[in-house]
């Protein structure tokens, strides 16, 4: 056993013939210190062998993918799309300069001058999902950018509403738009209503940004994003479905990688990353991931984009390395 952690499901993980597994299973499961010898062979085969190669050989030399600009079409194997994925297998802005050339890329055709992360280039693009993800996933690959602190502070005022005009108030400086319409994650695209997934990707950012960083702004819409996540049993996921009249069946289908879909264990890593994981509301969400393992203690993959992107990660209801990690983590965090 190791980390509590059965030791035939942890050789699963680390075996050769899955470098991008590997490295990542070396680096969360078994913390081996980033400056050993089996670690940094590990990485450098993740670069070399795994999706991070593949992702990155298919990148321009400007820094975009697919198509110049913002970067969020064609979907998904354009800018925002690589680079969401990049943070989730482990890549690395100190490791490889092309990620950071990637990242002053998306600053620089993505980002507007009010801090919203746009799939158009305009404020109104913008959205909970785009901005949670961006803002994480370029914490997460080690972007520094002084321009990710406007991102943040338009994110939590986004949430608390603090500042912000109404959509239809079109002489304001800072309004809400038709997609992003308001504050508490309303969103045109869930009816007007509070959108569960767009919350789960601005919690996640908020609990990656370091705690010296949050501003008050930010914990208050740290606090409430707390409030609407736990506002429903995160098992059920009965929050605000704006076109039906129960939640979508992806919440209890568990993928990899995972982009603006959002599922139980999301929610649940978003909330254990800001320090409720003893939280006893989780409780029937933790026994539904639990559950979810197979007799080897194996997640299957339930939810994919194969054939839509770069790499595939494995076939549908088959035991998953990437799936498997991602519970692990979490599970892990509440251990």
């Amino acid at each position: 056993m190791q980390n509590g952690l059965d030791t035939d499901l942890l050789t699963w993980l680390l075996e050769p013939d899955t470098p991008g597994v590997r490295y990542l299973a070396l680096r969360d499961l078994c913390d081996l210190p980033e400056e050993s010898e089996e670690f940094l062979a590990a990485r450098k085969q993740a670069y070399t062998e795994s999706p991070i190669a593949t992702i990155l050989e298919a990148m321009h030399p400007e820094g975009y993918w697919d198509e110049p600009g913002p970067g969020y079409l064609p979907k998904y194997t354009s800018s925002v799309w690589a680079v969401i994925m990049l943070a989730q297998l482990g890549a690395s802005v100190h490791v490889d300069a092309r990620i950071r050339q990637a990242c002053a890329y998306l600053l620089e055709h993505a980002l507007t001058a009010g801090g919203q992360f746009s799939a158009s280039g305009t404020p109104s693009g913008t959205a909970d999902c785009l901005q949670g993800n961006m803002c994480w996933a370029l914490l997460e690959l080690g972007c520094d950018d002084v321009r990710l602190d406007a991102a943040y502070e338009w994110m939590a005022r986004s949430v608390t509403g603090e500042g912000v005009a109404p959509k239809e108030d079109k002489q304001a400086e800072v309004r809400y738009y038709a997609g992003k319409c308001g504050p508490n994650f309303l969103c045109g695209s869930n009816n007007k209503l509070p959108c569960a997934w767009g919350a789960v990707k601005v919690m996640r950012a908020f609990g990656k940004l370091p705690i010296d960083r949050r501003t008050s702004l930010i914990e208050r819409a740290i606090a409430q994003g707390v409030e609407f996540l736990f506002s429903a049993d995160p098992a059920k996921a009965d929050y605000p479905s704006g076109f039906s009249d129960k939640p979508s069946g992806n919440w209890w289908k568990f993928g990899f990688p995972v982009f603006y879909v959002t599922d139980l264990l999301q929610n649940v890593e978003a909330l254990v990353g800001l320090g409720y994981g003893d939280d006893p509301r989780l409780s029937n969400a933790l026994e539904i991931i639990r559950k979810k393992r197979d007799a080897q203690g194996r997640w299957p993959l339930e939810y994919s984009y194969t054939g839509k992107t770069w790499v595939d990660f494995g076939a549908k209801k088959q035991p998953n390395k990437w799936v498997t990690l991602r519970a692990l983590r979490t599970l892990k965090e509440v251990a």
